[in-house]
């Protein structure tokens, strides 16, 4: 059986089409991303700009395309964060139904840890636990800890998702390029604030594990490449020291600057320093000496949840 997952966020729209492999992992027939901007000025006005919008069912409109010439047997349509805020959001479930014949979602925060622990793991196995997986989203930022024993044997102690992302952050704080220092003292006072709140135990993880865009574009960076290379990316590991020395790269470049270097594309330069930033906040409180980046993230647990039940038995498509 075939499965389209579709991951809705505040920056990207993503499709990832996969069936299960007698050994439970994912069989990948395609993934891809498109930058959308469904959450541009939702923090502001609390609604999708039309603009906006369009650019979402464009999207939609092309991923039908793949996932009828794929032969998906089921399909799954989950929004996160930006749609959780926008007081129009069933503008864009009318539009997602009439493109894809599938009703969009949306996912609390908790659902969103949940699903994007298990996608992480089913690509990063055998580490010692506790482990941390890190989402940090345009929008949010999804905390959650827990025992990785296997995708699906995975068990979560605790989980949050915070309102800070790498566009809520860059919209609401870091407006100038770059950012001034008033305003990244700012916004580490805001993340700081609101990780001190969590509720989720950092300083013994043993295994930190950091998935989505703004962890993976670092990890390029890190490792100076000039074009992205998933297959060099996944699975990398960044120390303490790399994460700040990025960060702090990235907070005193420009957009231009950071589009210069070579493998972040414009749209996701316009918000990474802020992301960055973040990322930098969580790892300053873990206890692990490196974060491994996984390019198998909420996507993954989507399809997962399409294809394997709570048992860990495969689900048929009857």
């Amino acid at each position: 059986m075939r499965v389209a997952a579709i991951d809705c966020g505040t920056n990207t729209m993503r499709l990832f089409v996969a069936s299960l492999n007698p050994d439970g992992s994912l069989h990948e027939y395609d993934r891809r991303l498109l930058f959308v901007g469904l959450g541009q000025g939702v923090d502001a006005t609390g609604l999708f700009a039309p603009d906006a919008l369009n650019r979402a069912f464009d999207a939609c409109e092309q991923f039908n395309e793949i996932i009828a010439d794929l032969d998906c047997e089921r399909g799954r349509f989950v929004a996160t964060s930006a749609t959780r805020d926008a007081q129009n959001r069933d503008e864009l479930f009318r539009g997602v139904r009439a493109r894809l014949g599938i009703n969009a979602e949306v996912v609390s925060g908790q659902e969103e840890a949940h699903l994007s622990f298990r996608g992480a793991l089913s690509g990063i196995r055998s580490k010692p636990d506790p482990v941390l997986v890190m989402d940090s989203g345009g929008g949010s930022t999804e905390l959650v800890r827990g025992v990785g024993a296997g995708a699906d044997l995975a068990h979560i102690d605790a989980s949050v998702s915070l309102n800070i992302g790498s566009r809520r952050l860059r919209e609401r704080i870091l407006r100038s390029d770059p950012p001034t220092a008033d305003e990244i003292a700012r916004a580490r006072q805001l993340v700081r604030s609101e990780l001190d709140s969590s509720g989720v135990e950092l300083s013994d993880i043993r295994t930190f594990i950091g998935v989505a865009g703004t962890v993976t574009t670092m990890s390029a960076l890190a490792q100076h490449l000039r074009r992205y290379d998933r297959s060099r990316v996944h699975g990398s590991v960044l120390s303490q020291a790399a994460v700040h020395e990025v960060a702090d790269r990235l907070l005193g470049a420009t957009v231009s600057e950071v589009v210069s270097w070579g493998p972040v594309q414009p749209q996701r330069a316009e918000v990474l320093c802020a992301g960055a930033l973040i990322v930098e906040e969580v790892a300053s409180r873990v206890g692990a000496p490196e974060l491994v980046v996984s390019e198998s993230d909420i996507l993954d647990g989507i399809a997962l949840s399409m294809l394997v039940d709570g048992k860990g038995q495969a689900i048929s498509a009857d």
